[in-house]
């Protein structure tokens, strides 16, 4: 791009705001939508954009729009274009210059998400009113070139310079039974009784996060009730499906559950902060990355028994 004229004149900063608003979203309608605009004026907009460049900046991906890796240079570089708008538009309007607006997308594991994300984003949102705040939750690999989201927990550190990572906490996962199964079917003690047993844990063919795989942890052990949803193994488990392998934040909400324990293996994982380069230096996410950090810390306790 460096070796291209570009006549800068024809570049608009507000062309840069859809397209950083794609880049989010990761769709037209939701990007239109957090602009307060129809999908047609995106799409137009960010085509402005490529003309006056000379290069592609989007292409369709499995999972929606995406940037390409210019698309993510101009991105990167716009997002200050962007925060100084904003500064522009809170001085016009004589709102505080610390007031957050705009819409921000935060994705997260189910469990770690509602009760760890949703808290902290809740205060967030509370003290900046003009602040749309959109939480997705789903524990699944963290794609490199994956777009629609400004921050992201993950389990385990995403690789690659794409993303800036950083860890947030480690967390401890245990074996919980009901006291019906247990009586039904017995106390395992060893690894090996476990596999005379029904174990609940995700289903790793549609997971692929290598931490959260069940054979790293527990060898030769198979889960034969698995789903996505950490809380589907919750309510499995104390249904007496079987034994759930669970993060202890989640299982210790249900005194009714007996805690197996781990057999003497280290179940211990970690969360991961990521957010894309272009996004990494906006206000609302360092505010909210800041959010996050305090919520652990004040329940570090939930996350390490």
């Amino acid at each position: 791009m460096s070796n291209r004229n570009i006549d800068t004149s024809r570049l608009r900063a507000d062309d840069l705001r859809h397209l950083l608003a794609l880049a989010r979203t990761g769709r037209l309608v939701a990007a239109a939508s957090a602009l307060g605009v129809d999908h047609t004026t995106v799409a137009r907009r960010i085509s402005a954009l490529e003309k006056a460049i000379g290069v592609r900046l989007v292409e369709r991906g499995a999972d929606g729009w995406e940037l390409t890796d210019i698309g993510r240079s101009v991105a990167e570089n716009a997002s200050p274009i962007e925060e100084a708008i904003e500064n522009v538009a809170n001085a016009a309007t004589g709102s505080s210059s610390a007031s957050l607006r705009g819409t921000v997308r935060v994705t997260a594991p189910d469990g770690f998400g509602a009760l760890f994300v949703a808290p902290a984003l809740t205060r967030i949102q509370r003290a900046n009113p003009q602040l749309n705040v959109e939480l997705i939750t789903a524990t699944r690999e963290l794609a490199l070139h994956q777009s629609g989201f400004d921050l992201a927990v993950a389990v385990g550190s995403p690789a690659g310079s794409r993303l800036v990572t950083e860890k947030l906490t480690d967390y401890s996962l245990s074996l919980y039974a009901a006291a019906g199964y247990l009586a039904e079917h017995g106390v395992p003690e060893t690894i090996e009784n476990l596999r005379n047993h029904v174990l609940i844990f995700y289903t790793g063919s549609m997971l692929r996060v290598g931490d959260l795989d069940l054979e790293r942890h527990l060898p030769g052990v198979t889960a034969q009730f698995s789903s996505t949803n950490i809380f589907a193994h919750l309510e499995a488990t104390r249904a007496g499906g079987g034994i759930g392998v669970l993060p202890d934040f989640v299982a210790r909400r249900c005194p009714e559950l007996t805690r197996l324990g781990s057999f003497g293996v280290d179940m211990r994982l970690s969360f991961y902060l990521a957010a894309r380069r272009e996004s990494v230096s906006r206000q609302v996410v360092q505010v909210i990355s800041r959010s996050l950090k305090d919520e652990v810390e004040e329940r570090r306790a939930e996350l390490l028994p």
